[in-house]
């Protein structure tokens, strides 16, 4: 993976250079550390690393470490554990949401099973576990709290809202759990292995939380609009899955509270039968053009321009600007 996978140029040919090499140092390490002794435990384990990915928790890591000492080599483990982290989490994930792809390629659970693909995600937690053991108690400590919360995100997503709880602060707030949560503690990591004070790790902590939440809600409109082949996913799958993404709650909403007749006769398809490809299809092109999905489109823009603000405190420089593109890059995406 290089920063082109995001259209994301980091304009500095040092900062570039240096994180180019850490992610191909991360790369090697990565594929060290899912390697099992057992064939088909090693099979499993190398399945997602090898379909590839964007690598944006390394690459936070690695960017934030520029606010210090990149050089020290507790930074390319971190970087290790929170894309571990990641990667295991996909295996729970996918099975889930049955969801049938990843990255272009047959999710684990749909070679080996459902069985197979949860015990292999609790491998990949394992090595990570192993990994952050070894740079001290306190990134343990950060590991289990990230670790928790992206638990409770899922779970939190898996039962739905409370009553009287508003569904989009819900989904909100699983998406900042689910996944800002350890594109946080992937900045802080970097940072704090790199030598830097408390304030800066604060910063990047609510710089991380922020693009984490706009790098979802981005993927909500991808999931509606890019076209599968580029995505790795299916277009839809989502709605497939009954996931409430954000266009569809504000679609819901809008149907509430306005009692808008197109709004409603969308719910009303959301809300039915969507295994046939050809009923997909429509629905997915009906929610494309309702308005809700440019409103879920805003909200991205607006959690992205939030973390870009809260860059403001940390010194100018190669690093920030290299940040701030990524806030950027991650709503401007097409997968």
């Amino acid at each position: 993976m290089t920063t082109a996978a995001l259209g994301l140029t980091l304009g500095e040919p040092a900062l570039e250079r240096s994180v180019r090499d850490g992610l191909a140092s991360v790369e090697t390490r990565l594929r060290a550390a899912v390697h099992q002794a057992d064939p088909l435990a090693d099979d499993a384990s190398r399945h997602l690393v090898h379909a590839g990915g964007k690598r944006v928790r390394p690459m936070l890591a690695l960017l934030a470490a520029h606010f210090g000492d990149p050089s020290r080599p507790e930074i390319l483990d971190a970087a290790v554990v929170v894309e571990l982290t990641h990667l295991a989490s996909l295996y729970h994930d996918d099975v889930m949401d049955s969801a049938p792809m990843r990255r272009g390629a047959p999710s684990a659970h749909q070679v080996w099973g459902n069985t197979v693909a949860i015990l292999t995600g609790d491998l990949l937690f394992a090595r990570a576990s192993t990994i952050v053991a070894g740079l001290g108690v306190e990134a343990v400590r950060i590991q289990a709290t990230t670790f928790e919360r992206l638990c409770l995100g899922q779970l939190h997503e898996t039962v739905g809202p409370r009553d009287g709880e508003d569904p989009v602060a819900h989904y909100v707030q699983v998406l900042a759990d689910k996944t800002g949560s350890l594109i946080a503690t992937s900045a802080r990591f970097g940072a704090m292995f790199a030598g830097c004070d408390e304030d800066v790790l604060d910063v990047l902590i609510r710089y991380g939380e922020r693009v984490g939440v706009a790098f979802q809600l981005a993927d909500d409109v991808i999931d509606l609009v890019s076209d599968g082949s580029v995505s790795g996913k299916t277009p839809g799958t989502d709605l497939r899955e009954g996931v409430p993404t954000l266009p569809v709650l504000l679609v819901r909403r809008q149907a509430a509270e306005q009692k808008d007749a197109a709004s409603r006769a969308l719910v009303d398809l959301l809300v039915g039968d969507l295994s046939d490809d050809a009923t997909l299809a429509r629905t997915v092109a009906l929610l494309r053009e309702h308005p809700a999905t440019e409103r879920a489109r805003a909200e991205a823009e607006r959690w992205s321009a939030e973390a870009v603000t809260a860059l403001d405190k940390l010194p100018s420089g190669p690093a920030r600007k290299a940040l701030q593109a990524f806030a950027e890059a991650v709503v401007d995406r097409s997968s």
